[in-house]
């Protein structure tokens, strides 16, 4: 337990406060090695008290080289590891999200996708990530079909609305913006955040800015080492990390409610000021003046 989240777990909680659990561990290539893992880790949130808990980007199968071996392991959504969280979901009566590898048309290419399970154990949203991580040397478009963009897929857990993006998307502002234009109050991060110079600093700010400049929570959670930095954390709308975790198999958890996100904003109403919308680029094609 960390002590932020012990902290938070022996204070009074509201009653209209939701438990949100982000849940770290380093999967491998045996799935239902992951998948035991994933059940420990989900049995301690909801013992917790904690009604929706998130997993890692690729918990369902990873190794430390993109190639067919994840096309191999990919599988349709009523597959065995949705259909095994679905069960794991319904038997604790909490919501679960985690990424896993989809199969698609492409015999040569997965989706990366997220799916969530609510507390009876039904699928009730998926996200494909969209922007692939094609940098610090990594080439994830060679094997995985990037997301269409597509309105938001959103659930409610309590009084949050929760919205899904992964890992590399969060580079991406627009992407987090959307989902809040969706009505979302509480944005969801599985990732698998490689190790490198400056990368636990890249990782922090940018879940941190997230979370400020949409007064929004974000719950961000991580593979652990040797692959990924671990450190999953849930921010809040002011960019307050509530809990945060090292970088071993753990929970933490946090009580998260709508009215906090209501009193940042009476404060901060950056978003009812704001001039922009955010459109799709390829609905919006760049135009060159020439002069």
């Amino acid at each position: 337990m960390t002590p932020g989240a012990a902290t938070h777990e022996s204070a009074t909680i509201d009653s209209d406060a939701v438990g949100v659990a982000v849940a770290q561990f380093a999967p491998g290539p045996d799935r239902a090695l992951n998948l035991g893992t994933m059940r420990q880790l989900a049995e301690t949130a909801a013992g917790r008290g904690a009604q929706l808990v998130v997993f890692p980007e690729y918990s369902a199968f990873f190794e430390p080289k993109l190639g067919p071996s994840f096309v191999a392991a990919a599988e349709p959504l009523d597959g065995e590891f949705v259909t095994a969280l679905a069960a794991l979901a319904a038997e604790l009566g909490i919501h679960i999200v985690a990424g896993m590898l989809e199969t698609t048309v492409d015999p040569a290419r997965f989706s990366n996708t997220l799916v969530t399970l609510d507390d009876t154990g039904h699928l009730v949203a998926t996200y494909r990530k969209l922007h692939l991580y094609d940098a610090f040397g990594d080439r994830e478009s060679e094997w995985v079909l990037p997301g269409t963009v597509t309105d938001p897929e959103t659930f409610d857990v309590g009084g949050l609305r929760v919205g899904l993006q992964t890992c590399y998307d969060i580079r991406f502002p627009e992407v987090t913006r959307r989902l809040v234009d969706a009505g979302v109050t509480l944005v969801l991060v599985p990732s698998e955040w490689v190790r490198g110079p400056l990368k636990e600093h890249h990782w922090r700010t940018l879940l941190t800015a997230r979370a400020l400049e949409n007064t929004v929570f974000v719950a961000a959670a991580d593979q652990t080492p040797p692959i990924g930095v671990g450190t999953s954390l849930i921010i809040d709308p002011m960019g307050v990390a509530l809990v945060s975790l090292g970088e071993a198999a753990d929970v933490a958890v946090a009580y998260l409610t709508p009215a906090r996100v209501t009193a940042v904003r009476a404060i901060n109403p950056a978003l009812a000021l704001r001039r922009f919308t955010v459109v799709p680029r390829e609905a919006a094609p760049m135009r060159i003046s020439v002069r």
